[in-house]
């Protein structure tokens, strides 16, 4: 498993950066691929070269937009949520007082009920689910193009945090369809060296 995919599942985000501790709004919420590290907005000068990714919070836990990791692995059949128009997918399972007894489509991993089509409802449930059958995670994994995960993107990031933040006190999202992503791009090794990163500015994108 390649640092980065191992660090962005296990990782703690939303808590408070111990590098910037005496600073207002230092939640950790962002990853650097990198340095396979959870990070704050106060550290993101500190990876100008750095490709990052924002982790947002939904019914108190850590989701990512599905376009963003779309990017770096394949999401397929993981159920995605549809939040605030924006679709995200959970990093993680969430917990469940006991496993589903109820007759159905379940996550393949954790049991959790999913509607139709989907097989997994995190990515982690994914990742462990095609280590447990014994195949390689470079059949899964992109290729990306780290300019759009550049610095650029977070030197806008507001500080309060408000866009960040897609709690919402019921609890419910709705789930999304998405189609399968095409085979091409899989990428057998994914290396992150400091040393073949592209040089010049990178292409800056609008904040959403």
């Amino acid at each position: 498993m390649p640092g980065w995919l191992g660090g962005l599942v296990e990782e703690s985000f939303f808590v408070g950066c111990g590098t910037h501790e005496n600073r207002r709004k230092n939640e950790k919420n962002i990853f650097c691929l990198g340095c396979c590290t959870s990070i704050c907005p106060h550290c993101v000068p500190a990876h100008p070269s750095h490709p990052l990714s924002r982790v947002r919070r939904y019914v108190y836990n850590d989701v990512v937009r599905l376009e963003d990791l779309e990017k770096l692995i394949d999401c397929s059949f993981v159920q995605p949520y549809t939040i605030n128009s924006a679709k995200v997918v959970f990093l993680k399972p969430r917990p469940q007082s006991r496993p589903s007894k109820v007759a159905g489509n379940t996550c393949s991993t954790c049991d959790r009920i999913l509607q139709e089509p989907f097989r997994f409802c995190s990515l982690s449930c994914k990742v462990d689910h095609v280590l447990l059958q014994g195949e390689d995670l470079s059949s899964i994994l992109f290729r990306f193009d780290e300019s759009e995960l550049a610095f650029s993107r977070f030197e806008n990031l507001r500080m309060d945090n408000s866009d960040l933040l897609l709690d919402d006190d019921d609890g419910r999202g709705s789930s999304g369809t998405k189609k399968n992503k095409s085979n091409a791009g899989f990428f057998p090794q994914i290396v992150l060296s400091l040393n073949n990163r592209r040089k010049g500015a990178p292409h800056r994108s609008p904040l959403s």
